[in-house]
């Protein structure tokens, strides 16, 4: 399979490296240095975009606009979904997006519902989040933790939104806290903690490298290349 990456950053080169052990090709490496234009990409089969959320819409708008399948790594364009969704779907594209690559994550995601599913019926625990990366990260909370965020407010009557703050500063029932934590050289670390008078229930997943992150995109790829319309990584793990 032939990928162009949109986005040559730490991600990205993590991504070639997987790409390159599995058999695949790489047709493009587009950033800031080197834009879209210094590429042909008529024989590509999929890209694959992990870049800045500012630059995220363009990549993808070109890509769906160019008949280019794409996996989306970046975050901070969820604003746009439906509007994203409405143009795949116009152009008959393939689009794959997720806030998390891991298959891990994606596994602890599962498990995330199905725990905040559980614990609704039992309103003397309160839920908060916490959610740990690197200094570099630029977005906070991450898209992970929004993701973790948003499903225990699905799964329960408890909350109705979340706030990007430690528990302790909480002022309004119905808010559920997402603190950030930014420390050198942490991959990414999420705690879901469920707490009473009595005890403590936790949910952690901790990354020990990029590679899962990577790993979990080309795969992505390799899914969504036969593929036409929109999906996240429970349609590629079938969850």
């Amino acid at each position: 399979m032939k990928i162009a990456l949109f986005g040559y950053g730490k991600m990205g080169k993590v991504i070639e490296k997987i790409a390159l052990q599995r058999g695949h090709e790489i047709t493009a490496k587009v950033s800031s240095q080197s834009p879209i234009e210094s590429f042909d990409l008529s024989d590509t089969d999929v890209v694959i975009e992990f870049s800045r959320p500012e630059s995220a819409m363009n990549n993808i708008e070109y890509c769906l606009n160019n008949n280019l399948p794409i996996v989306i790594g970046t975050t901070g364009w969820y604003e746009h979904f439906e509007s994203v969704e409405t143009l795949t779907n116009s152009q008959n594209g393939a689009l794959l997006h997720a806030t998390n690559f891991s298959l891990g994550v994606n596994i602890y995601f599962e498990m995330n519902r199905k725990l905040a599913e559980v614990m609704n019926a039992y309103p003397s625990y309160e839920a908060e989040v916490v959610e740990i990366h690197h200094t570099e990260k630029l977005d906070a909370p991450s898209g992970t933790g929004i993701t973790i965020c948003e499903d225990i407010i699905q799964e329960s009557n408890q909350y109705q939104k979340w706030e990007n703050v430690k528990k302790s500063q909480i002022n309004e029932s119905g808010t559920l806290s997402i603190a950030s934590e930014r420390l050198p050289n942490v991959p990414g670390t999420h705690e879901v903690k469920w707490v009473s008078e009595i005890d403590t229930i936790e949910l952690n997943h901790t990354a020990h490298s990029r590679e899962g992150f990577g790993l979990g995109a080309v795969i992505g790829a390799e899914f969504l290349k036969d593929n036409k319309g929109v999906f996240t990584m429970r349609d590629v793990l079938k969850f």
